[in-house]
């Protein structure tokens, strides 16, 4: 059996956590530079604010309504989530952390009699811990999992856990299910299966295996028999190393001179270079990509996007942010301003296992070298305490107007009690 443990409303469930007022109010928290909504509340939800949704949209809705509005704390929230990872480490043989809120679990070795019974005990024990309600799903495979887990934050009668076990269940639940929301199905599939009348999860369930392939490949089909409760996900405990590495912001102010944007750009390019080393890689190709404002009204849209190839694999700082510049030059247009920009590394593989050139051998070692410094003092001292010539010295300004406290990772923003 497979668990799937998603905390519920994370982010406006860390805010609640030191704020309990909050309980039971509407509440949002916002992107990066407070630009869209990427947390709600079910009482927010109610308000039909949407996912993703920018907030310049619903001011009106938010001021009529007291919604309480936070900036993301990703400090905050990181450190909410490793408490949660660990109380489940703590009762289960192992997990594989999918995501900052979500872990799938290894549930081998417990009783089917007890598991409904356990599902429920492991979420009051994380809400006991760190304050943080989750749903438990639990069933046969990993899809079916995710399935049980919305469920469980559906109907909270259920008390957190939601165990599909019986096959006439289990099949119950799928013909109300909607084929959008199967975990591995994307917006181009949903749409392909709406067009075929396949609109629940039950209706993808009858379609012959034939058919699944030749329309989803196999990558579908192995969905198709996760719902058949034969699983085909296997549990992984450690994380695979990224075969893309992107890093991305939306600016605060939109950005027209080339200098700044060129800043940027670097600034993402070294971060996305120090998470490949991070994960022992070297990449081959630097992806960039810039796009305006598409909400601005009275503009047209522009997003253009280049790709460099290197003539050897690297890691390096230096020559990833050269690189990322490079495909900056060749799509930027001096009459638009730009509200957003992005270094993708592609073609990734293992340092270890990548075939040197004998002709770069020294320019390489040198690289590598210099790299090592430049972790170790950023490690010793910050971020961004060294940096490239291009990244500049000044950071980018970004918006948190509405940024609570780091509670449980700094002295000064500790909770104080009067007693």
């Amino acid at each position: 059996m497979f668990g799937l443990a998603d905390c519920n409303s994370f982010f406006v469930s860390c805010e609640r956590v030191f704020a309990p007022f909050l309980r039971d109010k509407p509440v949002i928290v916002l992107s990066n530079n407070d630009g869209c909504v990427v947390s709600r509340s079910k009482e927010a939800v109610a308000l039909g604010i949407r996912m993703g949704q920018p907030v310049f949209q619903i001011r009106d809705l938010v001021k009529a309504n007291g919604v309480y509005v936070f900036s993301s704390n990703y400090v905050l929230y990181g450190d909410m989530s490793h408490r949660v990872m660990e109380t489940l480490r703590e009762n289960v043989p192992s997990i594989e952390v999918y995501s900052i809120d979500e872990a799938f679990l290894d549930l081998r070795g417990i009783k089917l009699s007890e598991l409904d019974l356990f599902g429920k005990d492991l979420a009051y024990k994380v809400k006991r811990n760190t304050g943080i309600p989750i749903s438990v799903g639990i069933s046969h495979t990993k899809t079916l999992a995710k399935i049980a887990s919305k469920i469980a934050k559906k109907d909270s009668k259920l008390h957190g856990a939601c165990f599909l076990r019986d096959e006439k269940d289990i099949r119950n639940v799928l013909k109300t299910f909607p084929v959008s929301e199967i975990w591995g199905i994307g917006r181009e599939y949903s749409k392909m299966l709406l067009k075929n009348n396949i609109m629940t999860a039950y209706d993808f369930l009858l379609a012959s295996p034939q058919w699944v392939k030749e329309k989803m490949s196999i990558v579908g089909l192995r969905t198709w028999r996760e719902l058949h409760s034969e699983p085909c996900i296997s549990f992984e405990e450690s994380i695979k190393n990224k075969k893309q590495i992107c890093v991305s912001r939306s600016f605060s102010k939109e950005l027209s001179d080339i200098e700044e944007l060129s800043q940027a750009v670097a600034t993402f390019a070294t971060r996305a270079a120090a998470n490949l080393r991070r994960q022992n890689s070297v990449c081959y190709s630097i992806h960039v990509f810039i796009l305006t404002n598409q909400f601005k009204e009275g503009t047209y849209p522009y997003y253009r996007n280049s790709i460099v190839t290197q003539e050897f694999p690297t890691d390096s700082t230096i020559k990833i942010v050269k690189g990322s510049i490079e495909a900056l030059v060749k799509i930027y247009r001096k009459e638009y301003s730009y509200k957003k920009a992005g270094v993708v590394l592609m073609d990734i593989s293992k340092k270890d296992n990548t075939p040197s050139d004998i002709f770069y051998n020294d320019e390489i070692q040198k690289h590598n070298s210099l790299m090592k410094t430049l972790d170790d003092i950023n490690s010793r001292f910050g971020d961004n305490t060294l940096v490239t010539a291009t990244q500049g010295v000044n950071k980018l300004i970004t918006f948190s107007n509405y940024l609570s406290k780091k509670y449980t990772t700094s002295w000064d923003d500790i909770i104080e009690v009067k007693i």
